[in-house]
């Protein structure tokens, strides 16, 4: 499989908040830099945390009047998020990089995964020097009636890429690099085999109690309640599958560790992880790691 098949690349992951500028807060203590606040025409409003070639979107309904609602072929991102936030904070979807979402789109349907009209729209993004550019996107919706309550998209930038990739934005005082894995708790993983082996194009791994799709560096993995405990201890694993972990590449481990300290961040190193908690990240724990253990 080449390393960036198709619709396999993490392209980047909503964080689901109730309160946007406390979030922002709480992330810049672990370290991140943040994009300015940008606003979408659909009720929600964003801050990202941007790297190489993904990001992190912390994302939060800051115009309930605006968000469209549900109807049948037509997936509504707002809503979906506002429903999210009914029950918690954390990950609600994460999407993956596209070239073409309107033939994503296409392909979802004939696979049963994503009966939705691709979704195109734009908004202003707030330049460093403080100008604005248009930026554009356009997304493919899956979903699985065995995964309620998250969602999976493809993400297609209808921009030129400097408009988007600011590097004033993507230099980060904990070392962040890149998210390389995103981890999701499932009573069975291998459930979900087939829906994710459609969604990315690709075969999966399947051990006992772990599912893993993607490329080393571009990787979903699905674990079962034992393998949960061991990995991401405190981490509440029971009811429906969801998003429980991002796995972040950092240029030196020891100097992020010395940020967390000094901004008194609790965290604890698993096997070559440094581990946050849910509770200090709003929802999502995050796994820092050194980029040469990737």
């Amino acid at each position: 499989m080449p390393h960036h098949l198709g619709s396999c690349r993490l392209d980047h992951l909503v964080i689901c908040v109730h309160d946007l500028a406390r979030a922002a807060s709480d992330w810049q203590t672990l370290g991140f830099t943040l994009t300015p606040t940008g606003v979408h025409p659909f009720g929600t409003s964003n801050r990202l945390a941007m790297f190489g070639n993904n990001f992190l979107e912390l994302l939060a309904v800051t115009d309930v009047a605006a968000v469209q609602p549900a109807a049948p072929g037509r997936f509504s991102f707002a809503a979906h998020n506002q429903t999210f936030l009914e029950t918690a904070e954390g990950m609600s979807m994460l999407a993956l990089h596209s070239t073409d979402a309107h033939a994503d789109a296409a392909r979802f349907k004939t696979a049963h995964i994503g009966a939705y009209a691709p979704f195109d729209f734009g908004r202003d993004a707030v330049l460093p020097g403080g100008g604005t550019a248009r930026v554009a996107f356009s997304l493919a919706f899956a979903t699985d009636a065995a995964m309620p309550g998250i969602a999976f998209f493809t993400c297609q930038q209808r921009h030129p890429p400097e408009l988007f990739w600011k590097a004033d934005y993507q230099h980060h005082a904990n070392g962040a690099l890149r998210v390389i894995e995103v981890v999701m708790s499932a009573s069975e993983p291998a459930q979900h085999r087939a829906f994710l082996e459609r969604l990315t194009q690709s075969q999966a791994e399947l051990e006992p109690g772990r599912l893993t799709v993607g490329q080393r560096g571009d990787r979903i993995t699905v674990l079962g309640p034992s393998n949960m405990a061991r990995r991401l201890p405190g981490c509440a694993t029971e009811g429906s599958p969801r998003f429980c972990a991002a796995r972040v590449a950092v240029t030196d481990l020891d100097a992020t560790r010395r940020v967390l300290a000094h901004n008194a961040v609790a965290f604890e190193v698993i096997d070559t992880a440094l581990l946050i908690a849910p509770a200090a990240s709003h929802g999502l724990a995050l796994e820092f790691v050194e980029q040469e253990t990737i």
